[in-house]
This record gives C-alpha cells, sequence and structure tokens, in this order.
C-alpha cells in the first residue's frame, strides 16, 4: 500500500509541477482593458441631426442698386460693422439731379399758372356779381348778364385745372426724386457687409426679368443667427417647436449653445430616397456669440427631449448587446444584465444591475475581453 501511494507521489510532482508552471510561467498575460466607474450624474435622452446642419441667418440681405448707373463711391468695407440706412454706395446721379431740378422749375411755373388763373377767376366771380346787380334794376341786358355767368364758369374751371396742373407738376417732382433716391444704397438693418462685388468706376445695372445677376454687396445680421438641420423621419413624432436644444460646431470645439426648437417643417425631404429627413430650426439662446461665427458653417442640433439628474449612469460605449456590460471583479472579467433608462450617444442611465463605483470596462474593440479573462486595468478616465 505504502508501495503505491509512493508511485502515486512520484507521479503527481510533475503534474503538479506541470500545472504550476501554466500557472505561471506560460499563463497568457492579463488583458489590459479601461474602465469607467459607474457613477451618479445627468444623462439626458436626445435627437440629433442625420446630417449636418448649417448656420443662417434670418437678416440677410444680398443688394444691388434698384436702377442702372456707374458707381461713384462705396463708403464701406468687407467685414465692416454698420448701422440702418447707413449708406453703402452711391452711383452717378447728375441726370438725376437735372431731372429734380428740372421738375422743380415746372412746380414752379405751374403753381405761378394756378394763381393767375384763379385771381382772373375771382375778378370773373366779382364782375358777375356786379351784373347781377345791374340786372335786377333792368340797367343790364339779359345778354350781357349771360356773357358775365359764362366768363365766371369758365375762369373757375380754369382754376381748378391749374390746381390740378400743380399737383402733376409736384407728382412728376416726387418722381425724379423717388428715381434720384435710387442712386444710393442703404442698410435695410444693422449688419455686418459680408462681401462687395463691385469697384467704384463700374456699370452695374439690375437684373432683368428672367436672367440672373449676382448682387453687388452681401450684408448679415450676426445676431440674428440660427440653425437649419435635417433630423431623421424616425424621430419626427417626438420633435416640436419649444424643445430646449444644444448647438455645436466644429468651428468651435469644446463650445456648446444653448437653443430652442423654433421650426418643425411640415413635410417631409425626399429627394434621398433611402435618408429621408425633416427639417428643424434652432435659435441661439444666448446674445453675445462669437465675433467669427458666421453664415455658412457646419453646425449640429442635439434636441434634448427629457434629463434626470443624479441618477446611475455609465457610458453608452460600455454596453454590449441585450443591455450587457462587463465589469472588473479581482482581476478578471464578470458579465452583468443590466436595466437602462435614460440615453443618449454619451450616457445611459442605469436603473438596476450595477452599483456605484464599479468599473465597466469600455474598451470593448478586441476579441480576447470577455467574460472569465484574465485582465489589468491599463486606464480609467477621470481617475
Amino acid at each position: 500500500m505504502k508501495r503505491w501511494r509512493r508511485r502515486l507521489l512520484i507521479l503527481a510532482v510533475p503534474v503538479l509541477g506541470i500545472l504550476a508552471l501554466r500557472m505561471t510561467v506560460f499563463a497568457p498575460a492579463p488583458v489590459p482593458v479601461t474602465v469607467h466607474r459607474v457613477d451618479r450624474g445627468r444623462v439626458e435622452d436626445t435627437v440629433v441631426n442625420s446630417r449636418a446642419g448649417t448656420v443662417e441667418s434670418r437678416l440677410r440681405a444680398k443688394m444691388s442698386p434698384a436702377i442702372a448707373g456707374q458707381v461713384t463711391a462705396i463708403p464701406v468695407t468687407k467685414g465692416q460693422r454698420v448701422e440702418k440706412k447707413q449708406v453703402l454706395l452711391r452711383l452717378d446721379d447728375s441726370e438725376h439731379r437735372a431731372q429734380v431740378s428740372l421738375a422743380a422749375r415746372s412746380v414752379d411755373a405751374a403753381a405761378a399758372a394756378s394763381r393767375e388763373a384763379c385771381l382772373s377767376a375771382d375778378q370773373a366771380e366779382r364782375d358777375l356779381k356786379r351784373a347781377q346787380a345791374l340786372a335786377a334794376q333792368t340797367l343790364l341786358s339779359e345778354e350781357r348778364l349771360e356773357e358775365a355767368n359764362t366768363k365766371a364758369e369758365i375762369t373757375r374751371a380754369a382754376c381748378e385745372a391749374a390746381h390740378e396742373r400743380t399737383k402733376q407738376a409736384q407728382a412728376s417732382l416726387a418722381t425724379a426724386r423717388a428715381a434720384q433716391a435710387k442712386t444710393v444704397m442703404t442698410a435695410p438693418f444693422d449688419g455686418v457687409v459680408l462681401d462687395i462685388t463691385t469697384e467704384v468706376g463700374e456699370w452695374i445695372s439690375p437684373s432683368p426679368p428672367g436672367v440672373f445677376i449676382p448682387p453687388v454687396m452681401d450684408l448679415i445680421d450676426p445676431v440674428a443667427l440660427y440653425v437649419s438641420a435635417p433630423i431623421d423621419e424616425a424621430d419626427i413624432a417626438r420633435i416640436q417647436i419649444g424643445l430646449t436644444a444644444r448647438i455645436t460646431m466644429d468651428a468651435f470645439r469644446g463650445m456648446s449653445f444653448p437653443a430652442t426648437v423654433s421650426y418643425v417643417a411640415s413635410y417631409v425631404e425626399t429627394r434621398q430616397k433611402q435618408n429621408r429627413t425633416l427639417d428643424i430650426e434652432a435659435v441661439f439662446d444666448v446674445e453675445k456669440l462669437p465675433e467669427n461665427l458666421i453664415p455658412g458653417i457646419s453646425a449640429d442640433v442635439e434636441v434634448i427631449m427629457d434629463s434626470r439628474d443624479d441618477v446611475l449612469r455609465v457610458p453608452t460605449y460600455a454596453l454590449l448587446e441585450g443591455n450587457r456590460v462587463l465589469i472588473v471583479v479581482n482581476g478578471s472579467l464578470r458579465e452583468r444584465t443590466v436595466e437602462t433608462g435614460l440615453r443618449n450617444w454619451e450616457f445611459t442611465e442605469i436603473v438596476s444591475g450595477l452599483e456605484e463605483g464599479e468599473r465597466v470596462v469600455v474598451s470593448l474593440d478586441r476579441p480576447e475581453v470577455q467574460e472569465g479573462a484574465r485582465v489589468e486595468v491599463d486606464s480609467e478616465p477621470g481617475q
């Protein structure tokens, strides 16, 4: 019996040695992983535009003078801030000034003719009254009385006609002045000059019907900015005017701007059959915006549907299919199924299944990261 024990002991020693080597020298190296500790904070349910949106301005004017003419002055430059009614461009108005002067003289002449005609009418009226008095005393014939009456009516009509000619001359003067006013282009609102496409001395003209001619000046109001963005049709039922939103832009990385949904289109864009979208608009809720924030910049709108503060949360990219996560326990991975609440692209609310402080694996891009694997924490963001 002792001999058998001795033999078993002799056989067991190599086996135990092999097992020890496998567990030490030949054991697989621990898998380095990145973890995130379950913490408490804010989680939002959000909807983000499916393609890049664009910064627009509600007040933007691409302008050209209303009449043709030669540019004589451009008292502003690109990038300059201007006030409402400030002069932006002047055309040669010498011909129009002459027309205004001629029309003014016509008004003076018509007014003089009107006074003359009305004086004659007043005199004819007095003559008629004297004729009527003499006729009542039978000192004037009916024929002479009729002549006096006719003359009074004729001169009264001439006075009225002269008054109308004066009004006509005044209207011509107003027309000439209006035409002259069109030689000066002014700012329709406070804004910034984006572009100027003409030079002093050039001849410019407005676009004739059916023919497009580029405008000579582009003016925007940098305060009246908003973002237009397409939202996937799957989220149409959830979007409505008045929802809180957040605007981010590649041009201003690390910054976000509070906003409000101000418009939801009443139709779905179908030009791209496989990616139908609904256009929405969001206005900035802050008055002071960066100086170099201009229309045309690409932007994203994140519409906040719901939010909760001080809830357990994990990064959304830590979740596996079926609401599973991998946690680090005593140097190895354990799988845990969790119940989730609100979520967005950044964080997901954990209703149950995890405790605050537990370490959840977020580096899930390698096949060896699976339940049971020995791991070492390579990094822990925020720690």
